[in-house]
């Protein structure tokens, strides 16, 4: 049985880098060793802790069940530990200048940055806010290697971060409010049987939607695909064609009065927002002061991971 004292640190680094970058030759590089060095690194570690913690596959490693256990608490420990060494260091958000990088949706712009910029302005006036939609399977390793320092969004394919659900929300269906579908939805619901006859406008950036539909064989009745939720509106206003888009979003759209938010009979419709970070990066001084901001505005009473 391994213990603390017969494993070197560099061991621990050298598995984090590995971890992370899937790959063990561009953890050498990462690390400036080379690779017999960090082949024969990585099997010591694997002797003193009885298993193999990686897999080969194609194109790099993948971690064994042990080794995604064990990463939580080496990337803890290892953060903890950069705190511990930069202590003294101060951060005045009222001071800073530095860039917060942030994943966000289109829509998830829409819905996160104004009141977000709001607060900021006023308690940290010249920090830089840089948002943009990262390809979801690159999100873990962009966190990881400080590209990126906080997602926000429904991101299920999301591993291997630690993060905390802010808020809950549901797909509804989106029509103007004068469609005739809502003199068939009662209280505000639509049956299955009203559903399959709208016509649809799916939104390239969220597949999710587009599941859904397929779920129901409702696809070949999409008849338009835009890039953005956004272009959405004067589409759905001057159309028949109906959207399924977050509740919470359709309930802010403009001008107020102008669409009807149906209740559909879908699967999967419930999905839940979350933050994500790094816990590689949990400890510096400037995240933790921005994650506690974003949970602060956002959260509605939910669980962390």
């Amino acid at each position: 049985m391994a213990n603390i004292d017969s494993i070197d640190l560099n061991l621990l680094r050298l598995f984090d880098a590995v971890y992370r970058t899937r790959n063990v030759s561009r953890a050498a590089e990462e690390l400036g060793l080379s690779q017999p060095a960090t082949s024969q690194a990585l099997t010591r570690l694997r002797l003193l802790l009885r298993d193999p913690l990686f897999e080969r596959v194609a194109g790099g490693v993948r971690p064994t069940a042990r080794s995604e256990r064990l990463a939580h608490s080496v990337q803890a420990g290892l953060a903890l530990l950069e705190a511990g060494l930069k202590e003294g260091e101060s951060f005045d958000p009222a001071t800073t200048d530095a860039e917060l990088r942030l994943h966000l949706s289109d829509i998830g712009e829409g819905r996160f940055l104004p009141p977000l910029m709001t607060t900021f302005r006023e308690i940290a006036p010249n920090l830089r806010i840089v948002a943009r939609a990262w390809p979801h399977e690159a999100i873990s390793e962009a966190l990881d290697n400080g590209q990126l320092h906080f997602a926000l969004g429904f991101l299920p394919i999301v591993g291997g971060t630690a993060h905390v659900e802010m808020l809950s929300d549901r797909y509804q269906v989106f029509v103007r409010a004068d469609h005739p579908v809502t003199r068939q939805a009662v209280d505000g619901a639509l049956s299955a049987e009203a559903i399959a006859k709208l016509d649809f406008v799916a939104v390239r950036s969220h597949a999710q939607t587009q599941r859904m539909l397929e779920m129901l064989h409702l696809d070949p009745r999409i008849r338009l695909v835009v890039s953005s939720f956004m272009a959405l509106p004067p589409i759905i206003r001057a159309t028949d064609l109906a959207v399924l888009m977050p509740r919470q979003i359709g309930l802010h759209l403009e001008p107020i009065g102008a669409f009807a938010l149906l209740e559909p009979a879908l699967p999967q419709r419930d999905f839940s927002v979350a933050l994500h970070w790094s816990r590689r990066h949990a400890q510096n001084a400037m995240l933790r002061w921005a994650r506690e901001v974003i949970l602060e505005l956002f959260r509605t009473g939910a669980r962390s991971g």
